[in-house]
């Protein structure tokens, strides 16, 4: 097999695979923890359910392991989201939380963008309401 033949690495491989991910969605949440309009939507005394959460979420996205399909199913966003009054101030505030946690990565600017732009477009797809 040539070089030129084997699979490209995967987004998630680009990144830095796990750690990477698990840094970011780490980051994200501390600032989570004490967002007055966030943290409200978090049932769980500790944020740490959430976090496996979004890490598994993500990693599988990316081309990781499939294990949040695993345990989870489809991910379903929009429909996972509905019970939670996601208005632009709260797809703003996740936004701000999610760009402090990615400029900690340190990701190659394309690498960067592509994330980004993932982020900023779920986020904008999650507004349910433009209602308090």
């Amino acid at each position: 097999m040539s070089p030129d033949s084997l699979p490209s690495p995967s987004f998630y491989e680009q990144v830095g695979g796990h750690e990477t991910f698990a840094r970011l969605v780490h980051e994200f949440y501390r600032g989570v923890a004490d967002d007055p309009v966030l943290r409200p939507m978090y049932p769980e005394q500790d944020l740490g359910p959430a976090e496996e959460r979004l890490l598994m979420f993500l990693e599988q996205y990316w081309g990781g392991p499939t294990t949040y399909g695993e345990r989870r199913g489809h991910p379903r966003l929009r429909m996972r989201h509905l019970p939670f009054t996601v208005n632009p101030d709260a797809r703003d505030r996740w936004l701000a939380h999610m760009r402090a946690a990615v400029d900690t990565l340190d990701l190659p600017p394309v690498l960067e963008t592509t994330l980004w732009d993932y982020l900023q477009r779920a986020a904008f797809a999650m507004v349910n309401t433009f209602e308090d």
